[in-house]
């Protein structure tokens, strides 16, 4: 059975979200003054409000289905590992592309909840997007993600602005290995990129006194499902192991302000037509989400 290739389609295209109908209700999604603050000063937000529980379920649902490698839409990854772990004792599911496959998690890019806070945490600019992310922590034996900065995988791309959005399909806790952050930590430049399924503090090596002093004092980012982290992408971040009864499931949307260029002449995702360096991004699978204006 042929999936369609939902990439050639640049709008919502189901019903799990429905466009706002006035300047008004686009304004109802404007994360506050204190919201914005706090990113500017930490480097992340947590707690933004992104899904309704019924539409958690959607994806849910979404997500077991594409997570065999056996589903029709396969062959539309960027990246498929049913296991990324380094640890043969634990089990990291990771997946870059599930745009492409079903509507809920293509519709989730169009989502206007999403698309405000996006614009306004890049600066109040355009929306484009860079590429999705699945990740799964199983029960009991989840493994973790290393601490790393987004930008360091990125770097075939520039200048730096970048924004990654976790969004998670089930309470984050600390028992179940939800995100950590090291406040403050986008200030520091650009650091060494670590295996990112690797050893989880492998990162420390690379850092000077001052930056290990903070570094001892991460902050949790717990979060509910449906509930969203925005994070400036070199902000340090990581999550421990699923040591609870409870799966820990998430998408992940990664976005650039508009004008981004390739600064490389191979594929800046598996499967996509190069953009020669210098070449600004855009084309089939990099639209653009959401121009800065409320249309309605």
């Amino acid at each position: 059975m042929m999936v369609k290739d939902l990439s050639r389609v640049h709008e919502l295209i189901g019903g799990l979200f429905q466009w706002p109908k006035s300047a008004e209700a686009w304004k109802e999604y404007e994360l506050t003054g204190g919201q914005v603050d706090f990113f500017r000063i930490n480097g992340y937000v947590s707690g933004i409000k992104m899904l309704e529980e019924w539409q958690v379920d959607t994806i849910r649902n979404e997500l077991a289905e594409i997570a065999d490698p056996k589903h029709p839409g396969h062959e539309l990854f960027y990246e498929f590992h049913s296991n990324e772990s380094t640890d043969p004792a634990t089990i990291l599911f990771h997946a870059l592309g599930a745009w492409r496959i079903t509507e809920g998690l293509h519709d989730v890019l169009w989502n206007p909840r999403f698309l405000i806070a996006a614009s306004q945490l890049l600066g109040n600019v355009p929306v484009r997007f860079w590429h999705d992310q699945i990740f799964w922590k199983p029960p009991r034996q989840g493994g973790v993600v290393a601490w790393h900065q987004d930008y360091s995988y990125w770097t075939r791309t520039k200048p730096v602005a970048h924004l990654t959005c976790w969004c998670g399909l089930d309470d984050a806790t600390k028992e179940n290995g939800c995100l950590q952050y090291i406040p403050g930590s986008h200030e520091w430049g650009l650091l060494p990129k670590p295996v990112i399924a690797g050893e989880l503090q492998g990162i420390k090596e690379f850092l000077d006194a001052k930056q290990k002093t903070q570094f001892e004092n991460p902050r949790f980012a717990e979060v509910k499902a449906g509930e969203a982290i925005f994070h400036h992408s070199l902000t340090l971040h990581g999550s421990g192991a699923n040591i609870s009864t409870q799966p820990r499931r998430a998408f992940v949307i990664n976005v650039i302000a508009d004008g981004i260029i390739s600064d490389s002449n191979e594929p800046l995702l598996n499967g996509v037509p190069v953009i020669p360096k210098g070449g600004k991004i855009d084309g089939q699978f990099f639209p653009l989400l959401f121009d800065g204006v409320y249309r309605f």
